[in-house]
């Protein structure tokens, strides 16, 4: 599918994408959302919480939505979006993965950017609820690369998932670490690191026999992290590894059901690996915006619905 073309024009403060990203990500407030988690236990022995929020009438649809790095399921790009599908007549199933719902997960290995093994627990427990004839996925930033991943890879994909939305997607990883590595990005950078290393801490007192203090102290950048954590944990062989097998472009080309990406310009997150205009040409399941504006996951409107969840309810409701 060609490039599809754009109208966001934010108001002259949130072309900037620093303040559309700061903005969104610390002064967002949703109101008015309803809750209630279930906890999945997972067959290797761990668990995630899902996060639910409903219609106010019987649905068959139901949208699960997928967190960023570090985020959670009530992070405002999460319950915008809930609150955005559920006044449209949709169900809506927040994800919080591994350790991101305010507990320590039970293993040692946690949640990546490739994790389609636990995207899948999930849309396999909702398809034993025997409930919806239509499953979407949105995935934002981390969630979208994996949501993309999930329905790319070599797999059988239910029926009832009829289609994917990715917003600010790092559709290649090393790419985007680079970015994230580079000066214009070290405040956002290192509110990551600290938020991954301290729950390292936790994982020390329970496994010292897989990582100690001093591993932990070792680290002084994100791409620190993944070679000496997320490799280790989740079967990589190092962060470069990690990064090659798991960055969602090159499973673009086998999608079979309509998938949007919605990646701004402007996105100090992403670099120019990150912009797939190739695959979206080449494949007529792969939808691609582009929009000038909106930072990383900073589509600021006038209204609490912000521009990514305007238009991924106008995409499930176009292709459904």
């Amino acid at each position: 599918m060609p490039l599809v073309p754009s109208d966001y024009n934010p108001n002259f403060i949130f072309k900037n994408g620093h303040l559309s990203t700061v903005y969104s990500g610390l002064f967002r407030r949703i109101e008015g959302l309803v809750q209630q988690r279930e906890r999945l236990e997972l067959e290797d022995g761990d668990f995630m919480d899902l996060d639910w929020s409903y219609s106010e009438t019987k649905s068959e649809k139901v949208i699960i939505l997928l967190h960023g790095l570090e985020g959670n399921a009530q992070r405002p790009y999460i319950t915008g979006s809930a609150k955005a599908f559920n006044t449209k007549g949709v169900d809506a199933c927040s994800v919080n993965f591994r350790g991101c719902s305010g507990e320590t997960n039970r293993l040692f290995r946690s949640y990546h950017s490739g994790a389609t093994e636990d995207l899948d627990a999930v849309v396999q427990h909702i398809l034993k609820k025997q409930k919806y004839s239509e499953i979407y996925i949105k995935g934002v930033s981390l969630g979208g690369n994996l949501a993309l991943k999930y329905v790319g890879e070599e797999r059988i994909l239910p029926a009832e998932l009829k289609a994917v939305i990715g917003v600010s997607v790092p559709c290649n990883l090393y790419s985007s670490l680079k970015e994230l590595l580079s000066a214009k990005n070290y405040l956002y950078a290192k509110r990551f690191k600290k938020h991954l290393v301290s729950k390292l801490w936790s994982k020390i007192e329970l496994f010292p026999d897989k990582i100690s203090k001093e591993d932990v102290l070792a680290i002084k950048t994100l791409k620190d992290f993944d070679d000496i954590y997320t490799s280790r944990a989740h079967g990589f062989k190092n962060a470069i590894d990690y990064y090659e097998q798991c960055s969602c472009r090159q499973f673009l080309p086998k999608i079979k059901i309509p998938s949007l990406i919605i990646n701004a310009k402007n996105d100090s997150f992403l670099g120019d690996e990150c912009y797939p205009y190739i695959e979206a040409e080449e494949n007529p399941n792969v939808y691609f915006k582009v929009p000038n504006f909106g930072g990383h996951v900073g589509f600021v409107a006038p209204s609490d619905l912000y521009y990514s969840e305007k238009t991924a309810i106008k995409f499930v409701q176009d292709m459904v």
